[in-house]
């Protein structure tokens, strides 16, 4: 029965991404831009906080993640019809 689950799921993806999103799917793209500019503000204060450089540093990393994630988001929303390089 997980397999037949799996198998619909697999069906169901999309192969390109819809010329229009819905309103929830907007507001969950709004969600994720927000929840990643918040994480790398938060990493950006927490790194200033910090005296161990390799805390900072790896405070930094995730900080430097967050801004490619919101950066990505906001290449898809900015040109949808674009297929992405990465």
């Amino acid at each position: 029965m997980h397999q037949q689950m799996n198998m619909q799921n697999q069906q169901a993806a999309m192969q390109q991404p819809p010329q229009v999103i819905s309103t929830k799917d907007s507001l969950y793209l709004t969600d994720m831009m927000s929840w990643n500019l918040l994480a790398m503000k938060k990493a950006h204060f927490f790194a200033s906080q910090c005296q161990d450089r390799e805390i900072v540093a790896a405070i930094e990393r995730a900080g430097q993640m967050h801004q490619r994630h919101y950066q990505k988001i906001l290449s898809h929303l900015q040109n949808p019809n674009q297929p992405s390089l990465q």
